[in-house]
């Protein structure tokens, strides 16, 4: 899964990692990006690699409903995304990148759930597989693009926390993977060593929270961690110390 992820990005770095045409812009930061709201999103043109803004929410060509009676088309599962109705057209011919700075799983019960951010080791930006489409708004006949985040089975280290995860690609098999013959055969997870973790603020679990927060994807202690401090704390103020008076 993939239901929650930040995008807090310069137009410098993803101008060098995805070789991006066009002016230069402001990029928003966002660190709790939810479904149905406006992402950046990199596709190819004729021209080069562009950077656009789409719907997270993928609606198909044939779509004749009103947007918010689509289910939820947020993630596509990499093994059946070029079989399934929702999503074949778009994995064959529309395949894009999402450029992320991380992305939120949660662990625990359903009453206690935690969440965790996940990031590359190397800070940069993780680059998701997704594939995008455009369609009609039977509402207001507005031309609308729309995306969606391809999933796959977790690899080892993430399955402590969930059992699927984002197709996470390396930068360097973007165009491959956007404009390739065998797309299907980078819909892997990452090595085990790619990511790292720690818990944050509940305040994610909101998808109303204001998402330009930058607090929300920090570290968050907790209870074990404070325990754990205390307890280390109160045992050094214990130990005889080790510095000698200088009169």
């Amino acid at each position: 899964m993939c239901g929650r992820f930040a995008q807090h990005l310069s137009w410098e770095e993803l101008q060098r990692l995805a070789d991006l045409i066009g002016q230069p812009r402001n990029l928003q930061p966002r660190y709790n990006v939810a479904p149905t709201t406006m992402i950046e999103v990199v596709r190819p043109t004729a021209a080069g690699n562009a950077l656009a803004q789409m719907r997270w929410g993928l609606a198909p060509s044939w779509w004749k409903k009103p947007l918010r009676d689509l289910p939820a088309t947020f993630n596509a599962r990499a093994e059946g995304i070029a079989e399934k109705p929702m999503f074949r057209s778009a994995f064959a011919a529309r395949r894009c990148v999402i450029p992320a700075s991380g992305f939120y799983e949660w662990t625990g019960a359903k009453s206690a759930r935690t969440p965790h951010y996940f990031s590359a080791r190397d800070g940069r930006p993780l680059a998701l597989a997704g594939v995008y489409e455009s369609c009609r708004d039977v509402e207001n006949d507005a031309r609308v693009e729309s995306v969606t985040i391809v999933v796959g089975p977790a690899n080892a280290w993430m399955r402590r926390f969930h059992h699927r995860m984002p197709i996470i690609l390396d930068w360097r098999d973007v165009n491959a993977w956007m404009t390739g013959d065998d797309p299907g055969a980078l819909l892997r997870a990452p090595p085990d060593d790619a990511l790292q973790e720690w818990i944050v603020s509940p305040r994610v679990n909101r998808s109303n929270e204001a998402d330009e927060d930058p607090t929300l994807i920090e570290p968050s202690a907790t209870g074990a961690d404070l325990i754990d401090r205390m307890t280390v704390g109160s045992a050094q103020a214990h130990q005889p110390s080790s510095k000698v008076a200088i009169p």
